[in-house]
């Protein structure tokens, strides 16, 4: 449990000095925490999955088998870091995650059976994929209550940033240093650029260091008595939360974007290929869809602090619906303009509302579980999402089946999303 009275846990005689909201402090080492989540992400593995079976002589297939299954399986970062969150703190926890990942991201560079490779994947994606990002963004909904739409949003800008920034990076690495290499540098990267934030900058809740959400030292210090009683809201532990159905809706809520989201990132290059876009054309799409995506994660944060989450939420599936619906149509090069429009819309508002809508809805205290169990959905149907994909292509030699099979679930998913309104405590 988070403590979000005002009991000290640090002496912050130098933060007492700064002019403005320490939140915002705490905003800036999320981002960095969410750029550098980048060589878990599935952007930049994609990067090295050619270089690999080239060294190795593994096939495609068991390449990306072992890759589902370890992102399957990074449901246990998420889980192990949401309860170290609750009983540690964002700064140990998040220092210890930089850390591992570090390490994880250096031994990838070591793999020789398919077996290592299952452990490598396994290890960056629990730690960098899942924990990282969960833990980057609980830490920013700790600090923040009425602006948290805002600051969440000002975090996940990192996300489509780094996947502009780290794919050709990468690529420069590998064909300058090799693969092998080129993750020992990623993994010294993490060290270097993560680690001294995590320590030196990150406290525990604004509480600990005699602040309150949203606030800076002059605001708090400005407060009478009946404004400096602890902020209102509304606490549930793991075990209400997951009593509610507007708790599980969300979860199903969020599978859409992750699965179908993921399986079209990964079989991007193929898609646009099958649609007669050529290779140079659909890696400036990815670029466009990242763009994108930085004006709709800037959106859906303005809009989660003035109207109620699930409305984004929705209107995210929504336009994952027409990204879907939209590759049918797709000839020449601005019909797929288009199609990375409505898919960056997509990935924007329905990434950046399922971080903010748990702690809106469940409050802060039991944050890092409650999110710990709501990540596991999302991982799961992220690291399922491109199996189901490649195997109706094989089955019917086109992506039409794939797309017009699970054209549906994004329906759904918006519908659940409708019918999921914050909850109540039965004494309300």
């Amino acid at each position: 449990m988070i403590p979000l009275k005002n009991n000290s846990e640090d002496k912050p005689s130098w933060i007492n000095s700064i002019p403005f909201n320490y939140g915002w402090v705490i905003v800036v080492v999320a981002w960095i925490g969410m750029f550098m989540s980048g060589p878990g992400q599935t952007f930049v593995v994609a990067i090295f999955v050619d270089p690999i079976i080239e060294d190795t002589g593994w096939s495609r297939t068991t390449v990306s088998a072992v890759y589902s299954a370890g992102s399957i399986c990074a449901f246990v970062g998420a889980v192990i870091a949401g309860r170290a969150f609750d009983k540690l703190g964002a700064r140990i926890v998040l220092t210890a995650v930089a850390a591992l990942f570090g390490l994880a991201t250096v031994l990838m560079s070591q793999v020789t059976h398919p077996v290592h490779l299952f452990l490598g994947f396994w290890g960056i994606r629990s730690l960098g994929q899942t924990a990282l990002s969960m833990v980057s963004t609980s830490t920013v909904n700790i600090w923040f209550i009425r602006l948290r739409g805002k600051a969440t949003a000002i975090t996940s800008l990192a996300a489509p940033i780094s996947e502009i920034a780290l794919p050709p990076l990468v690529y420069l690495l590998i064909v300058n240093n090799g693969w092998r290499s080129t993750w020992v540098i990623l993994g010294i990267a993490i060290w270097v650029i993560l680690l001294p934030p995590a320590i030196l900058l990150v406290r525990r809740t604004p509480e600990s260091i005699g602040l309150k959400p949203d606030m800076g030292r002059k605001d708090v210090l400005g407060l009478n008595d009946s404004q400096a009683a602890d902020v209102q809201e509304e606490n549930w532990t793991s075990k209400e939360a997951m009593k509610t159905k507007s708790f599980w809706l969300i979860i199903f809520a969020g599978t859409a974007g992750s699965l179908i989201g993921t399986a079209m990132t990964f079989h991007h290059m193929s898609i646009m290929n099958s649609r007669g876009i050529e290779d140079t054309q659909a890696t400036l799409i990815l670029s466009l869809t990242a763009a994108v995506g930085v004006f709709s994660t800037i959106l859906a944060g303005y809009l989660l602090d003035k109207i109620p989450n699930r409305f984004i939420l929705v209107a995210g599936q929504v336009a994952l619906m027409a990204s879907m619906g939209w590759t049918f149509f797709i000839q020449d090069t601005w019909h797929a303009i288009v199609y990375g429009i409505f898919t960056g819309m997509a990935q924007g508002l329905i990434y950046t509302t399922m971080i903010v809508i748990f702690p809106n809805y469940f409050g802060r205290k039991h944050l890092g579980t409650i999110m710990g169990v709501a990540t596991i959905g999302m991982v799961v149907s992220s690291g399922l999402g491109p199996l189901p994909f490649g195997a109706l292509y094989e089955i019917s030699n086109n992506y039409d089946l794939a797309i017009i099979s699970f054209l549906p679930l994004p329906a759904l998913c918006a519908l659940s999303a409708l019918f999921a309104p914050p909850p109540k405590h039965k004494s309300d």
